[in-house]
């Protein structure tokens, strides 16, 4: 089923894929997706055309296989995903280790056109494929006391070269506001253009919130914790003065090393035009009530 939140993204702008082989059945999905935005008021269809997702699977941040962007492409595929289980504990009803393909019989899998956009300013488009992270929480129950959701990535240093060097403190770390968690637009993402997601992008699971910088969308998920304490993030805990808790994209708030008020595009050439950064990515009108009464330059 394919459909796309409320802005002004089309499948036009999706990053170029050289292969689409899925077409027709997205195109066949675009009357569904009609029909659940006339329900839900939450996603409207879009029109859809072939699109190429080799700069997507190329142009990587995973620095548990290296700090180049092609490194991901070139060392992911030692990471072994299958079995995969994912621990969920803390303040839930329901804790243990959940496997991968048992979460997926009780999900909804949907496809979600959403804007990508990276703290370094460059920016792609991306259909994923994934359900809400609420849905998973509300598997687990959780309870009243629970304020946040913390995040880890798996650490197998015979898998992933890179974390032989302390770019990092591995694990990978995050975390979001349980009521950032669970808006609609956080998706765990499973897929990319109706195919299973790749190595280099997350796989299996993976988290994709698209108001924020693309660090916050934390890879490869092997546990998630419900807990009453704002958790501890890698790139916080790297350099506070950076990288804060909640990093939204804000144009109006430059990274202490470069501005943020525009960005790349990857896709368009080194020398292309660059656009401008919009807040919240974009996604102002969904999300920006999550944040009244913040100063947004302070919880950059």
């Amino acid at each position: 089923m394919a459909f796309r939140w409320k802005n002004d993204l089309t499948e036009r702008d999706v990053t170029d894929e050289v292969a689409y082989l899925n077409r027709r059945q997205l195109i066949a999905g675009v009357a569904a997706g009609v029909g659940l935005a006339g329900a839900g008021g939450r996603a409207q269809a879009a029109e859809l055309e072939p699109t190429d997702w080799e700069d997507i699977t190329s142009y990587n941040n995973y620095y548990e296989f290296g700090t180049g962007k092609d490194d991901p492409v070139k060392y992911a595929h030692m990471l072994t995903t299958s079995p995969w289980t994912v621990k969920i504990d803390g303040l839930v009803d329901r804790p243990g280790e959940y496997a991968f393909e048992d979460i997926m019989k009780q999900m909804t899998i949907e496809e979600r056109i959403y804007r990508f956009r990276c703290v370094e300013a460059w920016s792609m488009v991306v259909p994923w494929n994934g359900f809400e992270l609420s849905d998973l929480l509300d598997l687990a129950g959780v309870q009243s006391g629970a304020k946040y959701v913390a995040f880890e990535t798996a650490l197998r240093p015979d898998e992933m070269p890179g974390v032989r060097f302390p770019v990092l403190d591995w694990p990978y770390v995050e975390g979001l506001r349980l009521d950032e968690a669970v808006h609609p637009l956080t998706i765990m993402a499973t897929g990319i253009y109706g195919k299973d997601i790749p190595n280099q992008n997350g796989a299996p699971l993976r988290l994709v919130v698209p108001w924020k910088y693309g660090f916050k969308s934390i890879k490869s998920i092997v546990r998630i914790t419900l807990t009453d304490k704002e958790p501890p993030t890698s790139w916080n805990k790297a350099n506070a003065r950076e990288y804060g808790f909640y990093s939204n994209v804000n144009p109006e708030v430059d990274h202490p090393r470069w501005s943020q008020a525009s960005e790349r595009v990857i896709g368009t050439g080194l020398f292309a035009k660059r656009q401008d950064t919009l807040m919240f990515n974009g996604y102002a009108d969904e999300v920006a009530s999550l944040y009244t009464g913040m100063d947004l330059a302070k919880f950059y």
